[in-house]
């Protein structure tokens, strides 16, 4: 399999004050195309800080970052924002959905800042509900939803734009145990499609039922195991 994530010594500072708060130390590692891997750890450990880095939502202080063999250090806000819009989809614990927009409306959203034409967003985006299975909710807007279908909108949202990867930030940690598994099924049916799904957990039961998990602690890499 081709490496889609690279990332080479990559360190991420922060200067709060006269100090300097080392959230990510020296961090190298490789994924590859269509690998199911979840990155744990403790509140505070640094994989919020790797899940930005590797979504282009943060640049490190030192050492590089590629995506899909692109480098990612030398490119501006704008060739940045392409990157994220295009090659991955973002999923957050709060659904970060817009409340006033309908399911359908919601899902469109990241389309509004594409090539697709207008015609063909409803089409995108009603097949994207179809494959979490929420094609019976399309009209709902999010407080007529329960979590589990909240989040399913926020991962139809994710994966409309059809990007190469997706990065999960505690999927389940906002619902209960029966709907997390039924979140993570629809994972697996991603998972099958071939896509990169990366989950950002400090959850051990959930992140072991991802085929690699990573594991960092006080900033550093302490193991990556399948």
């Amino acid at each position: 399999m081709d490496t889609i994530i690279k990332i080479d010594r990559a360190s991420r500072f922060y200067n709060v004050g006269d100090i300097t708060v080392k959230a990510l130390e020296n961090i190298s590692l490789e994924i590859k195309k269509g690998e199911f891997t979840s990155i744990m750890g403790p509140s505070g450990s640094g994989k919020s800080t790797l899940m930005n880095l590797i979504g282009c939502l943060d640049s490190p202080s030192d050492g590089n970052i590629y995506i899909d063999g692109q480098p990612t250090f030398n490119m501006d806000e704008e060739d940045l924002a392409y990157l994220r819009n295009n090659k991955v989809g973002f999923i957050f614990q709060q659904f970060n959905l817009l409340s006033k927009l309908t399911a359908l409306e919601n899902v469109i959203t990241p389309l509004l800042y594409s090539d697709v034409k207008k015609k063909d967003r409803v089409i995108l985006a009603k097949e994207a509900l179809r494959k979490v299975g929420l094609e019976d909710r399309m009209y709902h807007r999010p407080n007529e939803m329960s979590g589990g279908q909240k989040q399913r909108v926020a991962i139809a949202r994710a994966i409309v734009t059809n990007p190469s990867i997706i990065l999960a930030d505690e999927p389940t940690g906002a619902l209960d145990s029966k709907t997390g598994k039924q979140i993570m099924e629809v994972f697996w049916h991603l998972h099958e499609e071939g896509r990169t799904i990366i989950v950002v957990t400090h959850d051990i039961e959930l992140g072991n039922q991802c085929l690699r998990q990573i594991h960092i602690k006080d900033g550093h890499l302490v193991e990556d195991k399948k």
